[in-house]
């Protein structure tokens, strides 16, 4: 409103300025700037102290810590007074939720983690943030925990009650003493950092510490007012309303600082995803990546056996490089790679070299195997979809066992028209010749050049073209059956 005021000032100045160009040109420059300052001054102080409303709904990934790390950004820029993380989320990449958790302890703006609708979950990597966040808030019927971290390559990352007893049993029937296997150690090193860093977590912000290891270790869950009685949380709120009431004059400490919040009379304002973080969550879905990897190598391959058709080269090209930047942000298993490789090569030597199937249903197995076990984790929403895998399993067989093959064997039958079928072809010698003469071909006359003579009628055979002149070489036939195959 003040820039628009400003604006409509200046049209009026300068209908009483004088005619002198200098003059009504700085007067001009110098109202432009101060119009410009003032834009700048008033678009942070459109909503001053605002609430920003940032959603986590759904599995966390790449995409979604850009978007929380850009609006906590944002919220430091416009002096927000508080973020409020609205979340239901069945948990998520550890890599992803160590962005998000180091984007709230350097935020500078204090953070509410708000568990809401009714039926929403903050399971796994969630309850993480939970315990992160300035202010921990559930709404009623929500639960929150199972925080056993889900380990790569299937492993099961921790063991129940009734397990460790049994094991105790057996070991101790055992006189001899038991080295623990490689994948027990793996085991206790990914439960004992996941719990060490979610009771740090728990102690900054003086909640329960107990609790949060037997999230870890047990898988434990609770719901909101049981999370409440045991200092899991702060707050159960019915609404947003509800939950800015509750924390008006709360005192929170944020790096390092105590500070008492002001919720009264304040707006909530929904921050969405921009562009950049809407495209980085495009690309980061496992169905995706695998799409565009797939249509990166069917691309290269399409150019390398037809050279110069530019598109599939192009196309693919841009996709594979798309594909290896969504998999290095996703945890692959790189002996699914190779095999959804292997299985393409082995497709393609079907087709080349056709082995009764033996290649091609071997190709089908490598690449319907490497495709399931692409992505290295169970974390929910970060699979590839069956129906994906199987789609494009009989689509790859088709296409290069058979359209592939078909091309192969078109290239390979022999020429029929064009100078490259001259080669190979039977002359009639026209004239008699030592070095050089003419000879006729399909009923065209051409110069030809031999290393030994030649007589009328005789046939030679075409060893080679150069420019116009065939090179030939003396064909052992009898003149009445050479004048009939040339005639």
């Amino acid at each position: 409103m003040l820039t628009t005021l400003l604006n409509g000032v200046i049209r009026q100045v300068f209908k009483f300025i004088p005619q002198p160009g200098f003059s009504r040109l700085s007067l001009m420059i110098a109202l432009l700037l101060a119009s410009v300052l003032l834009s700048n001054i008033t678009a942070g102080k459109d909503s001053p102290g605002a609430i920003m409303q940032v959603t986590i709904d759904g599995a966390i990934g790449p995409a979604t810590a850009d978007y929380i790390k850009r609006a906590l950004q944002s919220a430091a820029q416009q002096n927000a007074e508080l973020v409020v993380i609205r979340m239901d989320t069945p948990g998520g990449l550890d890599s992803s939720m160590r962005d998000i958790i180091k984007a709230i302890s350097g935020s500078s703006v204090p953070v509410a983690s708000y568990v809401s609708p009714t039926g929403a979950r903050a399971a796994s990597a969630g309850t993480y943030i939970i315990y992160a966040s300035h202010i921990a808030a559930m709404a009623p019927g929500t639960n929150l925990g199972a925080a056993t971290p889900v380990s790569l390559g299937g492993m099961s990352p921790g063991k129940s009650k009734d397990q460790e007893r049994d094991k105790t049993k057996d070991e101790s029937k055992k006189s001899s003493p038991v080295v623990p296997d490689n994948q027990d150690a793996m085991r206790n090193k990914v439960i004992n950092d996941a719990v060490a860093y979610i009771r740090g977590l728990a102690e900054l912000h003086g909640r329960n510490q107990e609790w949060a290891e037997t999230a870890v270790r047990e898988s434990a869950s609770l719901q909101a007012t049981e999370a409440l009685k045991l200092n899991v949380i702060d707050i159960v709120a019915t609404s947003m309303t509800d939950l800015l009431r509750q924390i008006d004059t709360k005192e929170v400490v944020v790096q390092g600082r105590k500070r008492t919040l002001q919720t009264t009379g304040l707006t909530v304002q929904p921050h969405e995803m921009d562009w950049r973080s809407r495209l980085l969550s495009v690309l980061t879905d496992p169905n995706v990546a695998y799409i565009l990897l797939l249509i990166g190598i069917y691309g290269l391959i399409f150019e390398f056996a037809n050279p110069g058709a530019i598109v599939p080269g192009t196309v693919g090209a841009i996709c594979l490089l798309l594909a290896l930047y969504s998999l290095q942000l996703l945890p692959i298993n790189y002996a699914g790679m190779g095999l959804i490789l292997l299985g393409v090569a082995l497709m393609v030597g079907e087709a080349y070299e056709p082995s009764f199937g033996i290649l091609g249903i071997g190709g089908i197995v490598a690449f319907a195997i490497g495709s399931i076990i692409l992505m290295d984790t169970d974390v929910p929403g970060f699979g590839i979809n069956i129906s994906v895998i199987i789609t494009f399993t009989l689509l790859s067989a088709l296409v290069f066992i058979f359209a592939i093959g078909m091309a192969i064997k078109a290239r390979r039958r022999p020429v029929v028209s064009g100078r490259e079928q001259l080669v190979g072809s039977e002359a009639l010698v026209l004239e008699d010749f030592d070095r050089k003469g003419q000879v006729m071909v399909h009923s065209e006359t051409w110069q030809a050049k031999t290393n030994t003579p030649l007589q009328k009628d005789q046939v030679v055979d075409v060893i080679g073209i150069k420019g116009l002149t065939l090179k030939v070489k003396t064909k052992t036939l009898a003149n009445s059956e050479t004048k009939e195959k040339v005639s």
